[in-house]
């Protein structure tokens, strides 16, 4: 069995919980008198800085107490939520990342140069407070004493409390800051020596408290455990707080190994049996609680990699399978073999499902980019973000992360216009960056928009010929055109900035797609603004294939870019020679021959088949000699020596053990448009 690394699993829930904080304060920035944003914030730093602290992340614990500290004091009214605030906050939260992730690492002084810029942002807003009659500080307001509340809190945590990472040493320690308290450990439950579970927890306790802080108070040191716990508070008068531990000494910090080593005599600890609890507004029954947890399991992407390569090699084995069922006349066999494709495509299915996550987690990256961006340039910018339930392969997410943010930081550099010049145009102060995705057949389409300026063609132009991109005077269609941004080195950034002017950011957007075996389209309209949609398979693992024949090979196309198939008899083959083109419901459709463009010296099949392939809204057919049939295609890698190959992205082992390549669609149907092109000028 695998045993988990403790650390690893904290920081796997550290980066969680850091992405709940961040996702709380950037909401808080557009609703700052919004208390359960400030609520939620909260929770999350007091989360992260007692399971730091716990797992030995001293640094992190320490740093993210003044944070939390901050925000308890927003959220009792000693000081408002500022945009001041939740800037600082953030921007230590990135230290609290680097805490995590390099906890020995020398950090410098940057913890202690962020802390002061926390003390400014709270300090700053203390020492202006709200408009009263009277100058004094707000401190002098506050004379009159606290009230003194005395409390008797019993609560006794699950067996496997401490298995789970939950330290009851450590809620005592909290109950202890609040005040004065005196605390009783019942070890009735504990079983027999044979029967005793050393990782199990069996003590509860009895805490008499006397502070003067409010419920709230004790209901935050339990916040995290209380769906598994029992709990009873009941606030007590100060003699009844005495006559509940007459003789009680103030508990000590003991280490953990002594409380779970060494029990509480009951010979010096009066017994006492537990009330029924008191069920509090946010405690779960038992069986709830189970059933929430089995809800989410927790698996390594490792882990589903691996279980997908041995579903790709089961695929493969299936396909061999089917062949020799074929070519068998055991009705038998051809029975199982069916059952197995079956299983098998049902298997595929669900592995696929597996590895689908949905995109709002890429899109939710975003908003603290804007929100720096915005910031950092004195632009005023709304992210609008739609589709965020489409589902795509992790690892498509992945690398996907990169490209979008080059995308993302050109509309708001190059796109959109600063507030006087939007205002000057008739357009509203805040621009718009509008990130949505949407499924189209075998793709998942991402797409960037903004209302800003739009491309200013003169420029691509200017900077393509100055380059020697393009020949002076070159014509080229307006799509063309704006393709040229994503040369290597291009820019029409008057100057280098942090945000861009190097060149390189396009560049990487167009590499990363075209790996993917994606496309890019570019839609802009001056003054409007513009659109890159970026056309992506949904898998790169396993896809549905049509097996053609050309010649004596075989080839792979995608069946989600498969429109139809006509057939092409020789008389119709003679007769487009020199024009390739077939009519297809009144419109003309170009078409490429394989057997030409791979060159296999062949004759043609008598009766040949063309395949109509489509990427959005082009279409080219392809002539092939046989279709063969459908075939699940699990997509291996090309080699490092084919991998400037453009027409194919990629292989795939059939079930005889040969090797068929897979067509690169948007390539295939970019040849037959500039065949198509060249035709009509030659014409």
């Amino acid at each position: 069995m695998t045993t988990l690394d403790p650390v690893a699993v904290f920081r796997t829930e550290a980066a969680e919980c850091l992405e709940a904080i961040e996702a709380g304060l950037l909401d808080l920035t557009h609703q700052l008198d919004n208390k359960d944003l400030v609520d939620a914030v909260f929770r999350g730093l007091h989360t992260l800085k007692g399971s730091g602290a716990m797992f030995g992340f001293e640094a992190l614990a320490a740093f993210t107490h003044h944070c939390e500290t901050a925000f308890d004091r927003v959220r009792k009214g000693e000081v408002a939520a500022t945009s001041e605030l939740v800037a600082a906050v953030l921007a230590a939260q990135d230290h609290m990342r680097a805490l995590v992730d390099q906890p020995d690492a020398d950090h410098g002084d940057t913890g202690h140069k962020l802390l002061a810029q926390l003390q400014a942002a709270v300090g700053g807003k203390e020492a202006a407070p709200a408009a009263v009659p009277a100058p004094a500080p707000a401190a002098v307001c506050e004379a009159p004493a606290k009230k003194t509340n005395s409390w008797r809190i019993r609560f006794s945590l699950p067996a496997n409390s401490m298995a789970n990472g939950t330290n009851p040493l450590g809620l005592l320690d909290e109950l202890r800051d609040l005040g004065e308290c005196t605390v009783r450990a019942n070890s009735s439950a504990i079983p027999p020596l044979d029967a005793l579970t050393p990782t199990e927890l069996h003590i509860s306790w009895d805490v008499t408290l006397t502070s003067e802080q409010d419920r709230s108070a004790i209901d935050d040191v339990f916040i995290f455990v209380l769906d598994d716990m029992e709990l009873s508070v009941e606030e007590i008068d100060a003699s009844a707080a005495a006559t509940a531990a007459p003789v009680e000494e103030k508990a000590a910090p003991a280490p953990v190994a002594a409380a779970s080593a060494a029990p509480v005599s009951p010979t010096t600890v009066p017994e006492f049996r537990p009330v029924e609890a008191v069920p509090t507004k946010r405690e779960v029954p038992a069986a709830v609680s189970q059933a929430k947890a089995a809800e989410n399991v927790r698996v390594p992407a490792e882990r589903l990699d691996e279980l997908m390569d041995r579903v790709g090699e089961l695929v493969i084995a299936q396909s061999r399978l089917s062949q020799l069922a074929s070519a068998s006349t055991d009705i038998a066999l051809r029975s199982v073999s069916e059952e197995i494709e079956r299983l098998s495509g049902e298997l595929r299915d669900t592995m696929m499902v597996l590895r689908m996550v949905p995109v709002a987690t890429l899109f939710s990256r975003f908003r603290r980019l804007v929100h720096d961006l915005a910031r950092e340039t004195g632009k005023v910018i709304e992210l609008v973000t739609e589709g965020e339930s489409t589902e795509v392969d992790k690892t498509v997410i992945e690398r996907l992360a990169d490209p979008l943010v080059h995308l993302v930081r050109n509309s708001i550099d190059h796109g959109l216009e600063t507030p006087a010049d939007r205002l000057a145009s008739g357009k509203t102060e805040a621009g718009t960056v509008t990130l949505s995705a949407r499924q189209a057949g075998g793709e998942v389409i991402i797409s960037i928009k903004d209302d800003g300026r739009g491309i200013n063609r003169e420029r691509v132009r200017a900077k393509a010929e100055s380059s020697g991109l393009i020949q002076p005077g070159q014509p080229l269609s307006d799509s063309e055109l704006l393709q040229l941004i994503f040369a290597p080195g291009f820019s029409t950034a008057a100057a280098i900035t942090n945000l861009s002017g190097r060149g390189v950011g396009m560049d990487v957007v167009k590499k990363t797609v075209e790996a993917l075996r994606g496309a890019i389209d570019i839609v802009s309209v001056p003054g409007q603004g513009s659109e890159v949609s970026l056309r992506i398979p949904l898998t790169l693992a396993i896809i549905d294939g049509l097996l053609v024949r050309v010649g004596s090979g075989r080839y792979v196309i995608p069946l989600s870019a498969v429109e139809e198939c006509l057939e092409l008899s020789l008389e119709e083959d003679l007769r487009s020679r020199g024009r390739s083109f077939i009519s297809l419901r009144d419109s003309l459709v170009p078409f490429l021959r394989l057997r030409d463009l791979f060159r296999t010296g062949t004759k043609p099949d008598v009766h040949q088949k063309v395949v109509v392939i489509s990427t959005g809204t082009e279409r080219v057919g392809l002539v092939v000699d046989q279709i063969v049939g459908d075939h699940q295609t699990v997509i291996k890698s090309m080699s490092k020596l084919h991998n400037n190959v453009a027409t194919f992205s990629g292989a795939t082992i059939l079930g005889d053990g040969s090797v068929a390549l897979i067509l690169d669609v948007g390539h295939l149907v970019a040849a037959g448009q500039q065949q198509e092109a060249q035709l009509r000028v030659a014409g």
